[in-house]
């Protein structure tokens, strides 16, 4: 479990990724197939052995950092925080490297699928945060998971000289089969493949004002970056022994606790508010959560109902969770299309013709009321109910308090 090999991708990623003999850039992507080989050497010649990842002395930095990392992979919207240290030193790349192993450890001994896909997310948003302005590492990172990426010097307008002149920066060209593969998962219209330049086989990544192209590039191996830890995990959950479990059992138990506390309070939302819900979006969520197969109208209208009613995308996202098909990455990008693209929830009638809607005459005297045609009628409705509500208990207990009293 300390060591690592390259993971087997269904992507078009090199079979063979170019040496890499930075060592503050194989610490700083403890994740590289290249990085392997490097932190199987440190921990030879540091006598890092299990025993010492799991309790030495020597590892308590890296365990407190790899603590950090899966705090943040359950709680950062951002994902993992960018380091820990010096990597120019030698104790700081040897924390944040081993720190990753550790983390990788504890996930994978929860046997959790979700939680691994979520830390896998978590490592590539740092890693992209880092590759949008790392042009030491961004090449070869590049060229390591993906098959046709080339970089070329040009002046444009990613910047600009104190006297006008177009500072030099470089320009990306990527291989359509990569783009389709990777864009797929990514919202915005300029990830839709007839908005692009093609050429030649290649797509060029323009540099906006507010989106390079070292950027652009950073973005799309943020889902190469994915796939691979988490497919590398997902190898070594099979490893864990009962044994090695137990040994992990605090930190698993954090983790899952953490994991468990942000579903429960996602779900719970409206929590507060639940009641102001229409049923068919309660019955659409409770669906959910038991591993019903949702029709598509009904999730897209649940989707449209979160972005309307201004619920975090993260919770939108996790009333899906218990969906028999469920995938992080699809779901995530999906969510995000909808509230990119502002969404309007269906009616009633549409609900109806969709079966998505659960109630018969009588089993709600709101809904049967002839006014009521908008799921966000109900909600409206709700709210304005509960408010009077308030209104006149206020009022009351203003009324029976009793008068004031002399001292």
């Amino acid at each position: 479990m300390i060591s690592g090999g390259h993971p087997c991708l269904c992507v078009p990623v090199p079979r063979e990724p170019e040496p890499v003999d930075d060592v503050v850039t194989l610490a700083r992507y403890p994740f590289l197939p290249q990085a392997s080989p490097w932190i199987s050497a440190l921990a030879g010649e540091h006598r890092i052995t299990l025993d010492e990842l799991l309790e030495g002395s020597f590892m308590e930095p890296a365990r407190a950092r790899a603590r950090i990392r899966l705090i943040e992979t359950v709680e950062a919207e951002e994902g993992v925080s960018l380091s820990g240290g010096d990597l120019h030193s030698e104790n700081g790349r040897l924390i944040e490297a081993f720190s990753f192993y550790y983390a990788r450890l504890v996930v994978c001994a929860t046997r959790d699928e979700r939680l691994v896909a979520r830390w896998a997310l978590a490592e590539a948003q740092r890693a992209e945060r880092l590759l949008r302005n790392d042009e030491r590492a961004l090449p070869v990172v590049a060229r390591t998971y993906m098959s046709d990426i080339h970089s070329r010097e040009h002046r444009g307008p990613s910047g600009r000289g104190e006297r006008g002149t177009a500072l030099p920066h470089l320009e990306w060209t990527v291989g359509m089969a990569d783009f389709i593969e990777v864009c797929p998962k990514i919202t915005g219209d300029r990830w839709r493949l007839a908005n692009t330049e093609l050429s030649e086989g290649s797509i060029r990544l323009h540099s906006e004002a507010q989106y390079s192209s070292s950027a652009k590039v950073a973005r799309l191996l943020r889902e190469r970056i994915k796939a691979g830890i988490e497919a590398d995990a997902l190898e070594k959950v099979a490893e864990v022994n009962d044994e090695l479990a137990s040994r992990l059992a605090l930190p698993i138990g954090i983790v899952r606790n953490l994991m468990e506390a942000r579903v429960q309070q996602s779900i719970a939302l409206a929590g507060v508010d639940e009641e102001d819900w229409p049923p068919c979006m309660r019955r659409i969520v409770a669906d959910l959560a038991n591993g019903v197969n949702v029709n598509h109208f009904g999730r897209v209208f649940l989707a449209s109902m979160g972005s309307t009613m201004e619920l975090p995308q993260t919770t939108t996202v996790d009333f899906f969770r218990g969906a028999p098909d469920f995938s992080e990455a699809t779901t995530t990008y999906q969510v995000g299309h909808v509230y990119e693209q502002g969404y309007t929830p269906a009616g009633c009638a549409k609900l109806k013709v969709n079966h998505n809607c659960p109630v018969l005459p009588g089993d709600d005297r709101l809904c049967d009321r002839e006014w009521l045609t908008h799921p966000l009628k109900y909600v409206r409705s709700k709210q304005r109910w509960k408010q009077r509500m308030e209104e006149e208990a206020a009022a009351v207990v203003q009324h029976d308090a009793p008068p004031p009293t002399d001292g």
